[in-house]
């Protein structure tokens, strides 16, 4: 989170950048722009990624005016929004092709946030201060919550006999979403106000940090969301406009459809890579922790559901078990985090074990 006086300000790239897109959309339907133009088409994936951000910048305001624990379910949602919306259009677009995507870009989100994301914070915070600290109780916590959601619902549907394959039924898939976001919803009470001292390091002293709310007005807020639903609205609706071409070139390169879910993924997280980065640069490991492995969470726990109810009503087939491969590779990361998360600190030598899995994943991703 950004700090008070940084958030009583509303810079003005987060409100052009919306508003931009918006206009570039209105341009599209109405037949006034060609999106399919190559130049259009790199100034529209630059302004998506610029409105991710800012959609993100707008939920942060909003989530330190309000305080918790809703304040994190604003930054959750406005998360799943983007990640749900990106994968709904596409299930609408082509339901028996894009099957399988929320299954690539959940288990993404798991791997670069577990191996890509924690592995290049421990290696960061050991090369600058050669020792990398974080409390044991909070994130072991977030850990085994994050590998419950992971294993039932990526790794259960292959072993379920009502429905054959990577497939839940439709029972099962009720069961198991209900169950995601239930356990999410206790996360973020445990977190927030339960037990809030877990998540906060040493460092930060006895007593969580306070934000003087006064500071930020009504109408700021207000206007705050307003943008916040704006540049949630452009972000899947430029999104769905781009993927197409996304799809055509990830096809036209000989990539495996399992691609595109990276390149989800990565849109989504990349406001919490950034952030998460350059709280590891200060020294701040369990700020670090916090983010990866809380957008991962709100990721898995509000999206399954979200996509759950999109497949019943659009009676979409859902394919969401993972097969042979990743399963392994799944299986590998959450032992590994939980012996790399589960004495409290950390060296090199783990962030590169876990940069390594990540490189793995990626090399087999594009080469299964």
């Amino acid at each position: 989170m950004e700090s008070i006086e940084t958030l009583r300000r509303t810079p003005a790239w987060s409100i052009a950048a919306p508003l931009l897109a918006l206009a570039l959309l209105a341009a599209k339907y109405a037949h006034v722009l060609d999106l399919d133009s190559p130049a259009v088409k790199i100034f529209a994936s630059g302004l998506l990624v610029a409105v991710v951000f800012a959609a993100v910048r707008h939920a942060q305001a909003v989530a330190a005016k309000i305080g918790e624990p809703y304040g994190a379910l604003v930054l959750a949602l406005a998360v799943t929004c983007i990640e749900a919306g990106l994968i709904v259009s596409l299930m609408v677009a082509d339901p028996a092709r894009n099957a399988a995507l929320a299954r690539d870009s959940l288990f993404a989100v798991v791997m670069i946030v577990l191996n890509g994301l924690i592995g290049a914070c421990l290696v960061i915070g050991d090369l600058r201060y050669r020792r990398v600290e974080f409390r044991l109780e909070g994130t072991t916590g977030a850990l085994v919550t994050l590998a419950t959601l992971a294993v039932l619902t990526l790794v259960e549907p292959n072993v379920t006999d009502t429905a054959p394959g990577p497939h839940f039924s439709m029972p099962q898939l009720v069961m198991v979403a209900s169950a995601a976001l239930v356990l999410y919803l206790v996360f973020v009470f445990v977190q927030s106000v339960r037990h809030p001292l877990d998540f906060l390091s040493e460092a930060d002293g006895l007593e969580p940090h306070q934000v003087d709310r006064s500071a930020l007005s009504w109408p700021r807020t207000f206007a705050n969301f307003g943008l916040l639903t704006f540049s949630l609205a452009a972000v899947v609706l430029l999104a769905k406009s781009l993927t197409p071409a996304l799809e055509a070139m990830v096809l036209a390169a000989g990539l495996p459809p399992a691609v595109i879910g990276v390149c989800v993924a990565t849109l989504v997280l990349l406001p919490e890579v950034i952030s998460a980065l350059f709280a590891a640069n200060r020294n701040e490991t369990q700020t670090s922790l916090n983010l990866a492995i809380g957008s991962a969470l709100a990721s898995i726990g509000l999206t399954i559901p979200v996509v759950a109810v999109a497949s019943f009503l659009l009676g979409a087939p859902l394919v969401l078990g993972l097969d042979r491969l990743n399963t392994s590779l799944l299986l590998l990361t959450l032992f590994v985090s939980t012996v790399t998360l589960g004495i409290g600190r950390a060296t090199l030598l783990q962030g590169a074990v876990h940069l390594t899995i990540f490189f793995v994943f990626i090399g087999f991703t594009v080469f299964p």
